[in-house]
């Protein structure tokens, strides 16, 4: 076919459902229905045919195929859990059947009928009647071949464009159902955790996403205004520090399932708003929250997959416990001879740059460090591994350790390279806390835009005391990309943020 005009033929469909939709309206037909008593779904029909064969059922969805064949046509719909085949006839539809041939692929309708097996052995509905529940006035794309002069086929239509999937969501899940799937199991992956911590004797809370002051984490902040009382305020970029209050006034554990907003780059781990697990445990250190994330993470793989073993990727992940733990600065000396708590900050500079990064300048020692173990190591932890105890400066509100100086009880959990959860035995005292707050305002006067603001009131809540404590973060939508074996961010998030449409 010479010259095929995709935009044409599109907007032709446009003005002929536009058309369609008055002739309804001319009959009588209500074109946008209130309700229908749906009593069946396909899936239900196919998979207990026996139980319904021959049995009055109600059914509604999406025509998703059309054959219209003289006095009878078939249809395929869709409906929340699959599809399923209608079939209907004019002798016994009437003036309706006629009505039928003003609608289109897209369109949702209900119908009432039997269900039965055709001839070729498909398990269908035999319409009684149906309804037009919504007329739909923009074509569904679905993929249409065509032949060029050269004998080449093209495929137009086909909505396989991920960066128009993810801003058309609502035409992805239509045209693409299996992408329900990975948001079904996000539901439960999230339902499991919430299970597991109500059943573990920790309290869900809510703390605040309007903050005067952000903090709980190295990142910038999205900054709004607030007109009553005339002073800006902050989208959280972490719940950390307002938990900890609960813990100082007596909570034993807490935790908080929340979306926190950071004000920085996309990739395909990284989306500005996102879903963070916050949970904060008295009287508990480190040591055993590494034992607590196993647990979890297994009973989680358990209960949503059947399986703690799982091919991600193509590659063979197996989340039993014991999970391997590597201490950070033993890692980095094995790997590149580098004894980074002794290293010079130009030693670490140099050191970057030998390995093809360029430092912006202005970075503290700690971020260098950081930068150092992303670059060399953290790609090759694979299987689920505990790296634990990080030099000081990386980490603010972690306590120092207790038996190694120049460092902090703090453990990132990775797999297949990448970070799913970050935890501390937190730190609580008050004076060393000051400290460390004064050590990152001077970063920030020196260009880390991402070093942490002084707190007073934090500060003095610690000075009422708070117990021993365990802290944990994971990100939700880094852990069901795992789970589910999506390869970024943006396959797990409903509505992932989007450059604004030309």
């Amino acid at each position: 076919m010479e010259n095929y005009n995709f935009e044409a033929e599109y907007n032709s469909l446009m003005k002929r459902r536009r058309e369609e939709l008055d002739e309804l309206i001319k009959r009588g037909i209500l074109p946008y229905a209130y309700s229908y008593d749906v009593d069946s779904y396909s899936s239900d029909i196919k998979q207990n045919y026996e139980k319904y064969e021959g049995k009055d059922v109600k059914v509604a969805g999406r025509i998703m195929a059309l054959r219209r064949m003289g006095k009878a046509t078939f249809a395929h719909i869709q409906d929340s859990r699959g599809r399923i085949q209608i079939y209907l006839k004019k002798d016994e539809l009437g003036e309706m059947y006629d009505v039928f041939k003003l609608l289109d692929i897209g369109d949702i309708i209900g119908v009432a009928g039997f269900v039965f097996k055709t001839k070729t052995g498909e398990i269908s509905v035999h319409a009684k009647s149906y309804q037009l529940l919504s007329k739909s006035l923009r074509p569904i794309p679905i993929a249409k071949e065509v032949i060029d002069e050269n004998g080449n086929k093209i495929v137009y239509d086909q909505f396989a464009d991920k960066e128009l999937r993810y801003r058309q969501r609502y035409v992805d899940l239509i045209v693409n159902p299996e992408v329900k799937d990975v948001f079904i199991k996000r539901a439960q992956i999230i339902t499991q955790i919430r299970k597991y911590l109500d059943e573990n004797g920790l309290i869900e809370v809510e703390t605040p996403i309007l903050q005067p002051l952000y903090g709980g984490a190295a990142a910038r902040p999205f900054i709004t205004h607030h007109n009553a009382l005339d002073i800006d305020l902050y989208l959280r970029i972490a719940d950390e520090l307002y938990l900890k209050r609960l813990i100082v006034g007596g909570f034993d554990g807490v935790y908080e399932i929340s979306k926190d907003f950071r004000n920085e780059g996309m990739d395909k781990t990284h989306n500005p708003e996102f879903t963070m697990l916050e949970l904060y445990v008295a009287y508990k250190d480190y040591e055993w929250m590494m034992d607590f994330v196993e647990k979890m993470v297994v009973e989680l793989c358990n209960k949503v997959f059947g399986t703690t073993q799982f091919v991600i990727e193509g590659k063979e992940i197996n989340f039993n416990p014991p999970w391997k733990r590597v201490s950070m600065v033993d890692k980095l000396l094995e790997v590149t001879g580098i004894d980074v708590l002794k290293a010079s900050y130009d030693e670490l500079v140099k050191a970057l740059k030998e390995r093809g990064v360029e430092p912006k300048g202005g970075e503290s020692k700690g971020k260098l460090i950081d930068e150092l173990f992303e670059i060399t190591i953290q790609a090759s932890l694979i299987q689920p591994t505990f790296v634990i105890d990080y030099p000081l400066e990386l980490s603010p509100l972690a306590k120092k350790h207790r038996s190694k100086e120049g460092l902090v009880e703090r453990f990132e959990g990775f797999v297949l390279g990448r970070e799913i959860c970050n935890a501390f035995s937190e730190l609580n005292d008050p004076i060393d806390q000051r400290k460390r707050f004064e050590e990152q305002a001077k970063m920030r006067e020196e260009g880390d835009e991402e070093a942490h603001q002084i707190d007073e009131d934090f500060i003095r809540a610690l000075e009422y005391g708070m117990p021993p404590t365990a802290g944990l973060g994971v990100g939700i939508d880094r852990l069901v990309m795992l789970l589910t074996n999506q390869p970024s961010i943006r396959d797990v998030i409903l509505f992932p943020q989007m450059k604004p449409e030309k």
